[in-house]
């Protein structure tokens, strides 16, 4: 079941990402986040108006996906960053899917015109997932990072609303 966020998600979400952190380089973040950091973060994104939703099993949250600020400048309000991630041991059974779906509508129906996806490479299963939405791959920034002593670069991809 999707669902809005709580705060007494924070402690899933975390492990979620936290293992993204420490095994992939899916993120660029490099540090462990604390439970009172994911809380931060999650009220940060909830008061700026995007939304931020998670999906639901057995009363486990096991996948979020939330929509935040790509540039700080006013004229890029129309612009969201997307951000999607899953229990590493439910991928592959549609609940991705599920979650971008109902993020991209969330952002349609508060004014989004635009979306960004921000996709490390290798990434197939990101790749593939905004190709079936229809987003456009705009371009690939060469070896911008540096994540377990090897270099990585990042695809971004635009979804016109």
């Amino acid at each position: 079941m999707i669902r809005n966020v709580k705060m007494s998600d924070a402690k899933n979400i975390t492990e979620i990402y936290n293992y993204y952190i420490e095994n992939t380089v899916i993120t660029f973040q490099t540090d462990l986040l604390s439970v009172e950091e994911t809380e931060k973060k999650i009220e940060e994104i909830l008061l700026k108006g995007f939304p931020y939703i998670v999906y639901e099993e057995n009363n486990e949250v096991i996948g979020y996906a939330y929509a935040g600020v790509w540039r700080d400048r006013k004229a890029y309000e129309i612009t969201f960053e997307t951000s999607i991630y899953l229990d590493q041991t439910k991928t592959k059974k549609g609940i991705g899917r599920q979650l971008y779906k109902e993020l991209i509508e969330r952002s349609r129906q508060i004014g989004a015109h635009s979306l960004i996806g921000v996709v490390s490479v290798p990434n197939e299963g990101s790749k593939k997932l905004h190709l079936e939405f229809g987003f456009e791959l705009l371009g690939t920034f060469k070896e911008v990072g540096q994540k377990f002593n090897k270099y990585v670069s990042v695809e971004f991809w635009q979804l016109m609303l």
